[in-house]
Formats: C-alpha cells, sequence, structure tokens
C-alpha cells in the first residue's frame, strides 16, 4: 500500500514539473539515508571511501563532497558519475588523526534546488 501511495506522489510531482507548477518545498528537500563514514563516528582503520546515499536521486554533475578539518578544506573529493542514481560517491587519500567534517552539496536532476549538509567525523590514530 505504501508502495502505491509513494508512486502517486511521484507522478504528481513530476505531473506538477512537467506543467510548471509550484512544486511544494517538502517535495523538493533530499533526506540522508545512509553514508559513510556515519554522523559522529570515530573511525579507527584507514579510509579512502567517502559516500551519502539519498531518498532520491541527484545530479553528480552539479554536486559535490569536500572533506573540512577546523572550517578549512583540507580535500575537494571529485564525485563519481557512474555511482548509483541517489548516491554520490568519492575516493580520498587516507587523512591523518583528527576531527574533519565531510560537507555535501547536490542539485536535484531537475536543478531546481541545491541542498547543502555536513557529516562529521573523527579519525583516531592507528595503535
Amino acid at each position: 500500500m505504501k508502495t502505491r501511495r509513494f508512486a502517486l506522489v511521484g507522478l504528481l510531482l513530476m505531473f506538477a514539473l512537467l506543467a510548471g507548477l509550484p512544486v511544494p518545498a517538502w517535495a523538493q528537500e533530499v533526506v540522508v539515508l545512509e553514508s559513510a563514514p556515519k554522523a559522529r563516528a570515530v573511525i579507527g582503520e584507514p579510509s579512502s571511501e567517502f559516500f551519502v546515499r539519498f531518498d532520491r536521486p541527484i545530479d553528480h554533475q552539479r554536486s559535490t563532497l569536500a572533506i573540512y578539518r577546523n572550517d578549512t578544506r583540507v580535500e575537494r573529493l571529485v564525485p563519481r558519475l557512474d555511482s548509483a542514481p541517489d548516491v554520490l560517491f568519492a575516493r580520498a587519500p587516507t587523512l591523518s588523526p583528527g576531527t574533519y567534517t565531510l560537507r555535501w552539496a547536490v542539485s536535484t536532476p531537475t536543478g531546481a534546488k541545491v541542498l547543502e549538509g555536513s557529516i562529521p567525523f573523527t579519525v583516531k590514530a592507528q595503535q
């Protein structure tokens, strides 16, 4: 039953977009379903893969990922264009121990809006 309801809402939103009607604000927001690293995670092993999975497709070409430490960008990540339609994925060099923030900015496929968010995480020293 839920699947039908979501499908119907999706069809109505697509019709509204095609007809040039205003789309409600709730329909333009994206929700983060999963990420690596997870928010406030403490990473003990070196990791070079970063991703954010959303509740809907995003425009990979107009989306960005970057890693910050103390509000200073330490790495601009290049999203892979061949990842799943709802995933922003990139690789980065291994990070030294410290506190970081993975910042993302995504554009919807219609280009209607750019949405931003951040995921704080910590890399602990290897023992």
